[in-house]
Order: structure tokens, then C-alpha cells, then sequence
């Protein structure tokens, strides 16, 4: 993992979610680019923005990338002498629960996308490495590079507000609403009640 303008980014993963032999995926059509008007000669570009419907089975625990949300892709395709390079950023919206007071939020995750999609290997050419994504023809399927980017990039500990003071470790009620002053008094060890029962101004004197 690296990062693009302060944005986690996913390079070559090995055994990314959805990728088939040679690192080729089999994502949903929102997320599959048609390279052909790009062409192979190095230094030709094209910018494209899209809205992609998020892939299902995006997170776990505490927070998830609902399936079928709207993921905003602000993306970049250059050719280069051994494919084309994707470089660009994706949003996409976080649903989940506060790892502190349990309550529901809602955020977004901004992530850096920068791969490589090497062209098809010829005949006699080694495509088993893992590491490497590889155009399906004229075809990219960015999905593989998204999900790694997004997994990577999600908190392990969500909260709903930076300053979220959590539970009361007595009664579970929520620090936030229940104010400062929140509290049940001074309790005492039940191995030392008996204490209270001891009159210690009617001692009797030697």
C-alpha cells in the first residue's frame, strides 16, 4: 500500500476478490472501461469520470460500502509501453455503527487508484504472477483495484464522532445524551459491607 495525495492506494494485491487467472476480473459492468479508443501508442490519455454501483461484500464488522451505492470514480487511462496506467480517486459511502456507543453513522471513504493493466502476455510468456492485473483484451476492469483500495482503507474502529465518549460501563446509557454529570454515586465493594454496620463511637475503653 502506498498513498496518492495523502489517499490510501492498492497496488497489485496478490489474490484480490473477483480477479480471475493472470490477476483478469470478472467485476460488474460499472467498473469494466473499453479501451479501444485509447489506442497502444505511450503517452496517449483519457480522462473519464463515472458513477459505478458499489460491488456487494465490501467491509465487515462495523462497517460496510452498502451494495448498489453510488461510488463516484474520477479516473485517468494512459498508455504505456506494457499497457495502460489507471490513476485517479474514487468516493464511496460508509454505513456502520460507532465502535464506541454502538449508535448508526453514515460516512465516506476517498481512496487513491494507481495500476498498472499490462497488455495480454504472448505466446511463451510467464501470466502466472499474481501480483500483475492484465487487460481482458480491450477490456479494464477497475473493480479488483477498487476493492483493495477500499479495504484497505476502512477504519477498524468507526466512530460517530471523534470525541464520542461511549457507554456507561454501569448502566450502558449513552455518555452523550446522558450529559457530565451522569453517574450512580459511590458504591461500595460488597466484599466490605459488614464494615457498615460497626458503631466505631461506642468502643469501650480499656
Amino acid at each position: 500500500m502506498s498513498n496518492v495525495n495523502g489517499k490510501p492506494v492498492a497496488r497489485g494485491v496478490p489474490g484480490a476478490h473477483g480477479q480471475g487467472p493472470s490477476g483478469r476480473g470478472r467485476g460488474s459492468g460499472d467498473f469494466v472501461f473499453d479501451m479501444r479508443s485509447l489506442g497502444r501508442s505511450p503517452g496517449s490519455f483519457r480522462d473519464e469520470t463515472r458513477t459505478a454501483h458499489a460491488p456487494e461484500g465490501l467491509g465487515s464488522g462495523l462497517v460496510v460500502v452498502p451494495a448498489g451505492a453510488d461510488v463516484a470514480l474520477d479516473l485517468r487511462f494512459e498508455a504505456v509501453s506494457e499497457g495502460v496506467l489507471v490513476t485517479g480517486s474514487a468516493v464511496a459511502p460508509l454505513t456502520g455503527e460507532c465502535a464506541r456507543c454502538l449508535e448508526p453513522l453514515a460516512s465516506t471513504v476517498e481512496v487513491g487508484i494507481q495500476e498498472l493493466y499490462r497488455y495480454l502476455p504472448g505466446p511463451g510468456e510467464d501470466e502466472a504472477d499474481d501480483e500483475e492485473r492484465f487487460l481482458d483484451g480491450d477490456r479494464l476492469d477497475l473493480e479488483p483495484a477498487f476493492r483493495d483500495a477500499v479495504v484497505l482503507a476502512l477504519p477498524l474502529s468507526p466512530l460517530c464522532r471523534e470525541d464520542c465518549p461511549g457507554l456507561c460501563p454501569e448502566c450502558g446509557a449513552r455518555l452523550a445524551e446522558a450529559g457530565p454529570r451522569h453517574g450512580h454515586g459511590e458504591e461500595t465493594d460488597p466484599r466490605w459491607g459488614s464494615l457498615h454496620q460497626l458503631d466505631v463511637s461506642d468502643r469501650v475503653e480499656d
